[in-house]
């Protein structure tokens, strides 16, 4: 069956032809067969794909489409939607993952033959990977949905099942949307992944600031479920199988991601589109960086059963099922209130481990899916700031052991239902905003957490760890007490001055060390050796004053200052030698000349004859190197940032390439020279590796710094400026005369170095003169 149902937008041609949006613009108008849309809106049309690859083909413009992007584009042109092509193309890799021959056996004959085959196959794989719950629940969805619906085109009833609802539900990553389930089947407890799509447009961002996520379902005391709470929709199984109807539309697609498996492997190749679809959509999920899941990850430690009642995309559990010490027979347990984010952590989860997964959909305060868990460890990165949480239902709910939440207590709320799903002794973290660390609604709370010692630490990360970035987040580890301690202590921990400069974020490494060594001394036996400015165990009682404020900057000894003197003469000797530097580097006197008129061609042009290689920066790599960010390249410093460990191939630098930020709308190209040579090219950066034989790198980086150039080249939407690095401009100048132009531009950078190095080290100096003076430090004479 072809594929004529996927639609590709007028970026996406762009994209397959290896040119900009103007140039399809331009077919459109001057070729009178270019394909009709077939869908979209006027200012923003679609187009049949097959339609456009045939005139592309015809034209001679049809570029070698790499085959993942192929797949890209028919998985985002979906006619039923981007999520529910993706649960599918999830479905199909697990099979893959767990029994490639089945695969090759149904995928042999025709498209109809594989939809109808499908169910019945995914049926026999779901079942030993989620559970004989899984298995019962979907018997009973189906019987109770087959009383009420004809029978699907495979000639079988669909089947709802996903992984246990009862007692199981568990998931991935932190993120949380913000809507409760309101299509999870009322009749039969189902997740109907066709209306996922619908759900991504309407659920808010996932897991994080404020963002509404419906409070899940009211906890029963956890010996005994409790039925959902005035009319909220029972937590139902997050996956079931596709029908074969739902299927078909798909078939196209999924014999694409079946051979894009064949070249990157299931896991990864589930994990690409995932990761096209998550940056496709960035207002609508708010994700947990994997760095920090990993940190929460080693704060719980292993866990043979861990909870996250608010899975997102289910960072934090795969950050628990991969860790080196994990435990045998382990079960992950996911719940999350958006029904596309609770199948699509499933299916992550499933093929990143073998451990047992049960994921529910379903508001979790309100709808509780595991009332009857007693988990090892509960990671959590809950929405915040939510006040629809369930106040006004829940005030007389079992869980709240502690206290019951004020309405703008929503976190507090979560704090207590980790707590109920815990077993004597389990440990839970939690990513919380500052704020409910000091609010005067939760002291009480706060108080009875420290006095019956279930509040262990309090950790402000820096500035930059997690969306919001704006605001240095706190994590909170808790223990569910066995016994009430005699002398209770609590943990404070401040390693905000590992944040780094500006988008590059914090130094995760420093972070790691300094907050996991705090930990692991805090666990021993003996007194806690305090560290000044970074952390130090302080008894509960000395917290219990009317506010309770649990901020660890309030708590903390500033570090210390004994060298702070002799630090502040070695910087200020220090700028001055830079000083005199930049005057040196000061360029000579510009002196007047007439305006050139140079011969002009474009990247894109210089790109297509073969006098440089164009490469964009990638979503992951095979080694773990330092990656450029477009923040390093703007600000002139260090590679200072981190991707996700995958199979994709990384752009790794060369001295003499120039990279380009593509966003931002500043002009600003930088040279890479042997210190930074062999970083992996961050997201929003292109590359640009000239023939040294064809052209000067400086002379190609100056003259794409120029403001004119830069503003030709962009483009500008409501809140961005993207730059089209394949419009950019150079004249066309014989080598010997770029290399005159290249010193000069090589002297201008080295200038704007010294500019910037000097403006920090003076910054270091005003910064440490101020605090000298108001710690008594240093003299005023």
């Amino acid at each position: 069956m072809q594929d004529n149902a996927t639609e590709v937008t007028a970026a996406g041609i762009a994209r397959l032809a290896g040119v900009g949006r103007a140039a399809v613009s331009n077919w459109r108008r001057r070729h009178a067969d270019f394909p009709r849309p077939v869908g979209g809106t006027e200012t923003s049309p679609s187009f049949a794909l097959a339609e456009v690859e045939s005139w592309l083909r015809k034209q001679g413009k049809l570029a070698e489409v790499p085959l993942r992007e192929r797949v890209w584009q028919q998985l985002s042109g979906h006619p039923d939607g981007p999520v529910t092509a993706l649960t599918h193309a999830g479905c199909v890799l697990l099979l893959i993952h767990d029994r490639s021959p089945v695969w090759l056996e149904v995928s042999a004959g025709s498209d109809e033959r594989l939809a109808q085959m499908l169910p019945g196959v995914l049926r026999e794989v779901f079942t030993p990977r989620f559970g004989a719950e899984w298995a019962a629940s979907a018997e009973s969805a189906t019987n109770t949905q087959s009383a009420k619906s004809t029978l699907s085109a495979s000639g079988a009833p669909p089947i709802t099942g996903a992984p246990s609802a009862v007692n199981t539900p568990g998931s991935v990553h932190t993120s949380d949307a913000d809507q409760p389930a309101a299509n999870a089947a009322n009749d039969a407890n189902t997740v109907n992944v066709a209306n996922a799509a619908n759900a991504v447009n309407t659920a808010p961002a996932v897991n994080a600031s404020p963002r509404v996520n419906p409070p899940p379902s009211l906890n029963p005391h956890p010996a005994a479920p409790a039925p959902a709470v005035h009319g909220t929709a029972a937590p139902a199984p997050a996956l079931h199988t596709p029908t074969a109807a739902e299927l078909l539309p798909s078939v196209p697609l999924l014999r694409g991601v079946a051979e894009l498996a064949a070249e990157l492997g299931a896991r990864q190749t589930f994990e690409f589109l995932l990761g096209r679809h998550l940056d496709a959509n960035p207002r609508q999920y708010t994700l947990t960086p994997a760095d920090l899941a990993g940190l929460m990850a080693d704060l719980a430690g292993p866990a043979r059963t861990v909870l996250d009642p608010a899975c997102g995309t289910g960072a934090l559990l795969r950050a628990a099922a991969t860790r080196p010490d994990q435990k045998p027979d382990q079960k992950l347990y996911a719940q999350d209130s958006a029904p596309e984010l609770a199948a699509l952590t499933t299916l992550r989860l499933a093929l990143h481990t073998w451990s047992t997964v049960r994921g529910a959909t379903g508001d979790t305060l309100r709808a509780d899916a595991h009332p009857r868990l007693h988990a090892d460890a509960v990671l959590c990165h809950p929405p915040f700031n939510e006040r629809n949480w369930g106040h006004d239902e829940l005030a007389y709910d079992p869980r709240w052991e502690y206290g019951f939440p004020a309405r703008t207590e929503s976190e507090l709320a979560w704090i207590q239902h980790a707590l109920a799903r815990l077993k004597d002794g389990g440990a839970a973290v939690l990513l919380m905003p500052p704020a409910a660390a000091s609010r005067r609604s939760g002291r009480r709370i706060r108080a009875d957490l420290l006095r019956r010692g279930a509040l262990r630490a309090v950790i402000a990360l820096p500035v930059g760890a997690a969306p919001p970035y704006n605001i240095p987040l706190h994590l909170w580890v808790l223990r569910r007490p066995e016994r009430a301690p005699a002398q209770p202590e609590v943990l404070l921990v401040d390693v905000g001055q590992f944040a780094g400069e500006g988008r590059g974020g914090p130094d995760w490494r420093a972070v790691r060390e300094a907050v996991l060594d705090a930990w692991q001394a805090f666990g021993r036996p003996g007194r806690f050796t305090e560290r000044p400015g970074l952390a130090r165990a302080l008894p509960v009682i000395e917290l219990l004053d009317d506010d309770v404020d649990l901020a660890p900057a309030r708590h903390l000894p500033p570090p210390t200052a004994a060298d702070g003197p002799e630090q502040l003469t070695a910087v200020r000797e220090l700028l001055g030698e830079t000083l005199r530097l930049t005057a040196d580097l000061t360029p000579s006197r510009a002196d007047a000349a007439h305006p050139a008129r140079w011969p002009l061609t474009t990247i894109g042009e210089l790109a297509r004859g073969g006098a440089l290689l164009l490469r964009t920066g990638g979503n992951g790599g095979h080694a773990r190197v330092p990656v450029l960010t477009d923040h390093d390249v703007l600000s002139g410093t260090d590679p200072s940032g981190t991707l996700p460990e995958s199979d994709e191939e990384a752009v790794l630098t060369e001295p003499g390439d120039v990279v380009v930020p593509v966003l931002g709308g500043g002009s600003m190209a930088r040279v890479i020279d042997t210190a930074t040579a062999g970083a992996a090219l961050g997201r929003n950066l292109v590359l640009l590796r000239p023939d040294p034989a064809a052209l000067d790198p400086w002379f190609l980086a100056g003259f794409l710094r120029g403001t004119a150039n830069n503003r030709q080249a962009s483009s500008y939407a409501s809140t961005a400026t993207r730059l089209d690095v394949r419009r950019l401009q150079l004249p066309r100048l014989p080598l010997d005369e770029q290399r005159r132009y290249g010193e000069r531009f090589r002297a201008l950078d080295e200038f704007e170095r010294a500019l910037r190095h000097a403006g920090r080290l003076g910054e270091q100096l005003v910064r440490g003169m101020y605090d000298g003076l108001t710690d008594g430090t240093v003299a005023p004479d």
